[in-house]
């Protein structure tokens, strides 16, 4: 991986779109081929960025994951299922797709693991997470590190959920020295674009939070640790609406994530 480097804000030239809160999200990991991830992540970076959001899509966030050295993940958002279906349909069958798939595709053993995800209380979405986009070609990495924790329910996520985590979990979590972004649930609607499959009957609730860097997150975890109200009643009666224990991506964005530090 490249040795990270700091740029300001101000070095950053170009602007995310204006699609502020997306009312659907794709978490998309793809696992690839021994050594690729950075060969991806270039050609994605210079080529399918603009294309896609010309289109009407938002590309929220590109990262590495800093746990597995061979996936790559990304967000991406749309207004609402049918400009989905629209806007996947006119860049998956048009020019800019069919000159890179080849390349894109050979870096790749598997892009199906994809969660099609809401935010759990509208309008959600990421537009306090906005930031600039650097231009293409940037190689300086953005500071900050993303994490996304992936909690498998055992029931579809209600409102009074949603409510249980404003009230109980969020205080807590923020108080630890957390920033959470968003929090997402699953999109219960068909997918309408099936040539690229999504992840079917595995409700979930989905927690981005925002750390300065990687000792912000470990010092997170050890603050929640220590916190005996969280210990001991808050986390077992959040605990307890999860089929599994939750599974934590911890994201380092890469240098055009429009989602950073």
């Amino acid at each position: 991986m490249m040795a990270a480097t700091v740029p300001t804000r101000n070095a950053f030239m170009t602007i995310a779109p204006s699609l502020a809160s997306p009312q659907v999200i794709e978490l998309r990991q793809y696992t690839l081929h021994p050594g690729r991830r950075d060969a991806l992540i270039e050609l994605f970076e210079r080529e399918f960025i603009e294309p896609q959001e010309a289109l009407g899509m938002r590309v929220i966030g590109t990262f590495r994951d800093l746990d597995a050295p061979d996936r790559f993940v990304w967000l991406r958002g749309f207004t609402d299922m049918a400009s989905r279906a629209a806007a996947l349909a006119a860049f998956y069958g048009g020019p800019v797709w069919q000159r890179h798939r080849d390349a894109a595709n050979a870096t790749m053993i598997d892009s199906d693991d994809v969660l099609l995800l809401r935010p759990a209380r509208p309008p959600g979405g990421f537009g306090a997470a906005d930031s600039a986009r650097a231009p293409i070609g940037t190689q300086a990495l953005p500071a900050g590190l993303i994490t996304a924790t992936l909690c498998s329910l055992a029931a579809p996520a209600t409102d009074e959920l949603t409510a249980r985590f404003e009230r109980d979990v969020r205080v807590h979590w923020t108080a630890a020295g957390s920033e959470p972004i968003a929090c997402l649930v699953t999109e219960t609607a068909a997918n309408n674009f099936p040539r690229l499959p999504v992840r079917e009957g595995e409700p979930m609730w989905v927690l981005l939070s925002r750390f300065a860097d990687e000792a912000a997150q470990r010092r997170h975890a050890a603050r929640l640790a220590a916190n005996r109200e969280w210990t001991g009643a808050v986390w077992p009666a959040w605990r307890e609406r999860f089929a599994a224990d939750p599974q934590t991506l911890r994201l380092a964005p890469t240098a055009r994530s429009a989602l950073h530090g």
